[in-house]
């Protein structure tokens, strides 16, 4: 049976963690699954510490703000190091239901897959998002397409399987600020096979997004210059 750690970054989400946690451990064990749900607390300012004291997890409380890349990485680092044979990332606000677990995990066992992403565009069921954020989606969607040759739907979904040799790449790299679309550069790049699974996702059920409106045009900016310099960094790599 595979081990399996659940990577929850947590920033300010002690009304919407204590669910997500339950929901994963009900879900591993009705399905009879080796999971270890791993909460990296982002130097909340909250109560998401107090509260992460009376949860079924194991806890990684960083000293200092991050960010998602960072608080990630650090769960990433740290299933690669107990010995997991996956990571999980899974928002800790509630948008990605635990049921999309077995999904993600069978789509990797049949397609062998190093990295498989849960796309709320495959069926388009579900919260889909602010119409502004569908706009930088499909953008970030024909950018990774026109640099990579792969058409993935949600390429900034952060409910993603990772495999042993994925967790290996981004134990020693991984982006800081917005790190979804730009990670799959660097995974695609490093010959890793990613691909997508479509799932139902929901609304947050608290905290707040890390990118507001007025950051929408900073984070495409940033993003895609993020993107080409990765691009243009592992060029060498991606020829050998």
């Amino acid at each position: 049976m595979p081990k399996i750690a659940v990577i929850v970054p947590a920033y300010n989400e002690e009304v919407s963690l204590p669910a997500v946690v339950k929901d994963i451990l009900q879900l591993a064990a009705t399905e009879k699954r080796d999971i270890t749900v791993v909460v990296v607390n982002d130097c909340s300012t909250d109560g998401t510490a107090r509260v992460m004291n009376s949860l079924d997890c194991i806890q990684l409380h960083l000293p200092v703000n991050l960010g998602i890349g960072g608080a990630v990485q650090t769960g990433f680092i740290y299933a690669l190091e107990q010995g997991f044979d996956f990571a999980v990332q899974m928002d800790g606000d509630g948008q990605h239901p635990a049921s999309a677990l077995p999904l993600l995990l069978k789509e990797q066992q049949d397609k062998g897959w190093d990295v498989v992403i849960g796309s709320r565009f495959i069926k388009k069921e579900g919260f889909q998002s602010s119409a502004m954020r569908r706009v930088g989606i499909n953008y970030f969607r024909k950018l990774n397409k026109l640099l990579l040759g792969i058409d993935l739907s949600d390429s900034t979904s952060g409910l993603r399987l990772l495999n042993r040799k994925a967790l290996a790449l981004a134990a020693v790299y991984y982006p800081d600020e917005y790190p979804e679309p730009e990670s799959i550069v660097y995974f695609a790049r490093n010959k890793l096979r990613i691909g997508e699974v479509a799932v139902t996702m929901e609304q947050r059920q608290g905290g707040i997004s890390s990118i507001g409106r007025m950051d929408s045009i900073y984070y495409m900016i940033k993003v895609s210059l993020a993107i080409l310099f990765t691009f243009i960094r592992t060029q060498n790599k991606s020829k050998t």
